[in-house]
């Protein structure tokens, strides 16, 4: 992904709490959702899972609207040994914008590791997502990074 690329809006669902369902055994979003609504089992083929209920529908919607934020004011990716880091201006985004991300995240992705940091003076945000190294694989699989 370029450093002002377009997000596709599988991944941006993917990200708004249903981190990486799309691709949960070959099933579409959808009938992964249906799915959880009739009690099956929240596990992935990779080992992650995705707390589909940690939402109410309006804290979707406003989790929704955050993500598509976050990822439209994202100035660079870059890979780390770990996972990957996203790097924000703070003239388009607060801390506080992304610390209340991370939590609401945090709920429906317990996998992920969340690293805030204020860098260069005050003239960088980083949020980097790491985990084990699977997590770097599955990050990297569902952002459609290169």
């Amino acid at each position: 992904m370029g450093k002002n690329g377009m997000v596709s809006s599988m991944v941006l669902m993917a990200v708004c709490g249903c981190f990486g369902a799309s691709a949960v055994e070959g099933r579409t979003l959808e009938q992964y959702l249906e799915a959880q609504k009739n009690g099956a089992p929240m596990e992935q083929q990779t080992g992650y899972y995705c707390n589909t209920k940690a939402f109410t529908p309006e804290e979707r919607v406003r989790h929704e609207a955050a993500t598509k934020r976050l990822l439209a004011m994202r100035k660079q990716t870059v890979e780390t040994e770990k996972g990957y880091e996203f790097q924000y201006s703070p003239t388009d985004v607060t801390v506080q914008e992304i610390a209340e991300w991370v939590v609401r995240e945090s709920k429906c992705c317990p996998f992920f590791d969340f690293h805030i940091d204020l860098e260069n003076e005050g003239k960088l945000i980083c949020l980097r997502l790491t985990g084990n190294p699977e997590v770097k694989k599955f990050i990297k699989s569902e952002f459609g990074l290169t």
